[in-house]
């Protein structure tokens, strides 16, 4: 592995992939990115979970007065039934998994309460996960946009994107393989939402995490 800075730069993201979930272990803090011009169809309002049909994104559908809005002001399209939707495709997808019953109980209220604003919605989340996976890395969200960011902070708010052609080489990340609910169906499927892998592995997603990361397992 090539050397870090102290710090790294994301995107904010809905439950996003195991990926983004390995930086919080690299990394003595993460700062998010809320400042810059919200991009669509990016893990900033959408998560990809397996399902028995196959791959299944969830978006999150959003609401904006202008073309160019910043992330922090993004407003949730609540006139659609996305939560329970989200919720209905998610407990038919884990049901099943090892570890659903004893977390569906933190993650439902998520999904019955309103929420105005994405970042309403995300960040508690995010906190959720974080705590689940027991992981103590500060996360702060930024103040003020920066196209350029100094030596002491890498920039990884481009690097992991759910479309494959705008995905950008990441030398620390190899997947893991753990159990899945329907492997035997699909194959192993990798860096899907970080649901998929604390549903299914449980106490044991942050082992898979630190073996998922380059030069570390």
């Amino acid at each position: 592995m090539t050397s870090l800075a102290n710090s790294a730069l994301l995107s904010a993201t809905y439950l996003g992939p195991v990926q983004y979930f390995t930086k919080f272990l690299l990394y003595d803090t993460i700062y998010l990115e809320v400042e810059e011009n919200y991009q669509k169809q990016s893990y900033r309002n959408r998560c990809i979970i397996l399902s028995a049909n196959g791959v299944l994104p969830l978006t999150i559908p959003v609401t904006r007065d202008r073309p160019k809005e910043l992330t922090r002001d993004i407003r949730i399209d609540n006139t659609l039934e996305w939560q329970k939707n989200h919720w209905t495709s998610i407990e038919s997808a884990y049901s099943s998994s090892p570890f659903f019953e004893f977390l569906a109980d933190d993650f439902a209220p998520f999904y019955r309460k309103t929420y105005r604003f994405l970042l309403d919605f995300t960040m508690p989340l995010l906190e959720m996960v974080l705590a689940h996976l027991e992981i103590h890395t500060p996360v702060k969200l930024t103040e003020k946009y920066r196209k350029e960011t100094d030596p002491s902070l890498d920039d990884m708010r481009d690097m992991i994107h759910p479309k494959r052609r705008m995905q950008k080489p990441d030398p620390a990340f190899e997947p893991t393989f753990y159990y899945q609910v329907f492997q035997t169906r699909y194959g192993f499927v990798p860096n899907l939402s970080i649901i998929d892998l604390l549903f299914n592995e449980g106490a044991n997603a942050e082992n898979v995490l630190k073996e998922s990361i380059a030069g570390m397992a």
